[in-house]
């Protein structure tokens, strides 16, 4: 695929959003008198991922989902501790440091005057201006889109819409998403129409109602792929 638009998901895709995580989350814990065993902070992942996936299908605002997961995390663990405050100081946290993903530098560094490539991302746009920063790679987009400015949220397809609608002679047949998440990710890539690479470097399994055009385990395996389309 020559001078193809590229559109990489963020959030352990480039950086590696779970390390990020954990190290935010354990700080802002211990600050509350709340161990950060690795059983909890498990748990806080998989009700941080329920509560973003409530975001992605509209169900949930994202004050709701930034409060509410917190809120809903403290009452299984039965403290008795403020969201909202505790959602405050987190996401200050998660400005400090960046961490890549294997191989994600040297990629996008790579496709660099090969293809134009962006940033679709829902996350906090103050969050991810600063990690994207620390990480110095700011410079490899052509643009990014994140959807709290956007002002919709990936996989809807008015996402989608208001970031092709910004990019000078896009053309979807040379399109391509690739991105970690299939519910966020791919099904966003499929509402707006383009090709689909789903990143999967744990093997984890695939689902009927969402399947990417092309998978892969490493990053190193996408310009291979590219050339292929």
């Amino acid at each position: 695929m020559k001078d193809g638009f590229l559109f990489f998901d963020l959030d352990n895709t480039i950086l590696d959003f779970s390390m990020a995580e954990r190290v935010a989350l354990s700080r802002t814990l211990r600050e509350r008198g709340v161990e950060p065993t690795p059983e909890r902070l498990a748990r806080y992942s998989v009700i941080n991922i329920q509560w973003w996936e409530g975001l992605e299908e509209g169900r949930l605002t994202r004050e709701q989902v930034l409060v509410g997961r917190f809120e809903a995390f403290f009452r299984e663990l039965g403290v008795a501790l403020d969201g909202a405050e505790t959602n405050a100081r987190y996401e200050g946290l998660l400005h400090e440091g960046h961490w890549f993903m294997p191989g994600a530098e040297e990629l996008l560094r790579s496709l660099q005057g090969r293809h134009r490539v962006f940033l679709v991302t829902n996350g906090i746009a103050s969050v991810q201006y600063s990690r994207l920063a620390s990480a110095g790679v700011t410079d490899c987009f052509e643009r990014i889109f994140i959807s709290e400015e956007i002002g919709s949220e990936k996989p809807g397809r008015a996402f989608f819409e208001k970031c092709f609608a910004a990019v000078p002679g896009f053309a979807p047949e040379r399109a391509l998403i690739v991105g970690d998440s299939l519910t966020s990710d791919i099904r966003g890539g499929i509402n707006a129409g383009i090709k689909s690479c789903w990143f999967n470097p744990r093997a984890l399994p695939g689902r009927p109602d969402i399947v990417p055009d092309y998978e892969i385990r490493a990053l190193s395996e996408l310009p291979a792929l590219i050339e292929t389309m």
